[in-house]
């Protein structure tokens, strides 16, 4: 397979050097704790509902979270709780058992709208 870059000169070189090329690259400065705190972080939720391939109103709906908290979680302008991180775990590894536990939860036993089904 043929790539657009030429990795001979860079394969010819000792970790030493690349490590100096490196250092000496403006663009790839190591990480400070102070450049890291002020980087925004992808929040793991977005990871989570586009790997199912919900819209945020898609996945608000399916698993009964109000549209206006999960878009505050995905932007970072609130952090879900300790209960709704639980969740969140539990969606993510068996997102088809949520929604049959939603489906089939007795009327009124859960907060907000009726569950949709999937």
């Amino acid at each position: 397979m043929k790539t657009k870059h030429d990795w001979r000169r860079a394969d010819a070189m000792t970790d030493e050097e690349v490590h100096a090329a490196a250092i000496a690259d403006p663009d790839a400065q190591p990480l400070t704790p102070a450049r890291l705190a002020g980087m925004k972080q992808t929040p793991r939720l977005k990871i989570i509902r586009r790997g199912l391939g919900l819209t945020q109103e898609e996945f608000a709906a399916r698993f009964q979270i109000p549209l206006g908290t999960l878009r505050d979680w995905e932007q970072g302008a609130a952090q879900p709780d300790q209960a709704a991180r639980a969740y969140l775990t539990v969606i993510a590894h068996d997102p088809e058992s949520v929604q049959r536990a939603l489906r089939n939860a007795p009327p009124g036993a859960g907060a907000g709208d009726p569950p949709v089904a999937g």
